[in-house]
């Protein structure tokens, strides 16, 4: 995700981050929603509220399908729309009809193959309530060919905690072969080491986090490169990034703070709350993949139920695959600094809609994709090291010997969607 995500029209996903009223409801990163429902009935569930075509997850997407963002119920305030190639993305101009239910490309031809493509939308209900969806689908590749999807992107400027990840279309069962042809070198140099996780997903770090100002550069020679019986590979791409200032964030889930230090010097403690006691918060070191103004989080993306269902979560950070999320909260100002009542986010005091003067505001505004937020002493296990860029939290001579590889151990079983 480029950095200009964070500052994009207010996206939306259907994941999950779950919260309570201060002092009336136990809740956490996400909202119980029962006093709204209430008031001005039960908002309909995100798939329903602005529907996606193709759908949220959907691969192998024909180039003939139509790409169409609708609304039942309300209007689209803003809808975008990036298609991300070889870590190369271009948003797709597209355009709200006039009656503002339904948005559709200007150039209506066949969709990209091999591209991953990205929705973020925005849009108002019969109620007047803002909502926000975020979906994802990736478009067919031929079935002789391997393709590989590469995080950072290309021309990025990144936090000191970026790993780089590859993620492949098919399963690799010659990852000798496909490793030599993937080469991540540095200026000034470092020694960068590769690791498996399982057999679609390739990583590449440092020892420790890179130095500011570093510039990397991602060699991928795969094309024609034999990945499995009949599949071989199509890219023949280089990529570079570079490596802006230090930024690392320490999370205290006991003492309900976040000392937040840039270039190793402290910037500023800012209070939180965290996963509450039956709900906690994964500790160790979790890198900011993913940044949103606003976004919507669900309860039943996450193995919640119907608990809850906050349309308009501010200033959202992705840390995990799963869904662990460092952002604002409205809906229990008085938590931060004091309880921890979150589903295992991260919060951050903030208002509804979100405000640049509040301390998640404060926070969304100075970071970086590629950031580093590290949790200690909360009463949970340590996070994978294959949820999200969880590399950090892998022993050098273990990240080197890729023994978890070779055996097969996965990383956490919850859900990909969420974990609030």
């Amino acid at each position: 995700m480029r950095q200009a995500t964070r500052r994009a029209r207010r996206a939306g996903a259907a994941l999950a981050a779950a919260v309570a009223w201060a002092g009336l409801v136990l809740g956490a990163t996400g909202c119980s929603g029962s006093e709204l429902d209430g008031m001005l009935g039960k908002p309909p569930r995100p798939a329903d509220a602005i529907r996606v075509t193709p759908g949220d997850g959907d691969k192998n997407v024909r180039a003939g399908e139509r790409l169409e963002v609708r609304v039942p119920d309300g209007r689209l305030e803003s809808v975008r729309v990036v298609r991300s190639q070889d870590a190369q993305e271009a948003e797709v101009r597209g355009r709200i009809g006039a009656d503002r239910t339904t948005w559709r490309p200007v150039d209506e031809g066949p969709l990209a193959l091999a591209a991953k493509y990205t929705v973020d939308a925005v849009a108002l209900d019969g109620h007047g309530r803002r909502t926000a969806r975020h979906t994802t689908f990736t478009t067919f590749v031929p079935d002789e060919r391997f393709i590989g999807y590469v995080t950072p992107e290309h021309r990025a400027t990144v936090g000191t905690g970026m790993i780089v990840s590859l993620e492949f279309n098919r399963e690799v069962a010659n990852r000798k072969a496909v490793q030599r042809a993937v080469r991540v070198s540095a200026e000034p140099s470092v020694e960068i080491r590769p690791h498996w996780f399982g057999a679609t997903r390739l990583d590449f770090r440092p020892e420790k986090y890179w130095k500011a100002g570093t510039k990397v550069t991602v060699d991928l020679d795969l094309r024609d490169v034999k990945a499995a019986p009949g599949v071989y590979g199509l890219q023949d791409k280089t990529f570079s990034f570079t490596v802006g200032r230090s930024q690392v964030s320490l999370v205290d889930a006991a003492a309900h703070t976040m000392e937040v230090r840039r270039d190793g010097e402290l910037l500023s403690t800012v209070p939180i709350t965290a996963g509450a006691p039956k709900t906690t918060t994964y500790n160790g070191k979790m890198v900011v993949t993913e940044m949103l103004e606003v976004t919507r989080m669900n309860s039943r993306t996450v193995g919640f139920g119907g608990e809850y269902d906050i349309p308009d979560v501010p200033h959202a950070m992705r840390l995990t695959t799963s869904g662990t999320f460092l952002h604002g909260n409205y809906w229990a100002p008085h938590a931060p600094g004091k309880v921890n009542v979150s589903h295992g986010c991260v919060g951050l005091r903030d208002v509804k809609g979100g405000s640049s003067r509040t301390p998640a505001g404060w926070f969304f505004d100075r970071s970086l994709i590629g950031d580093v937020v590290e949790v200690v002493n909360s009463n949970d296990k340590k996070v994978a090291p294959d949820n999200g860029l969880g590399g950090w939290n892998m022993d050098w001579e273990e990240w080197k010997t890729g023994k978890k590889a070779a055996d097969g151990k996965k990383g956490d079983k919850r859900p990909r969607s969420g974990r609030p």
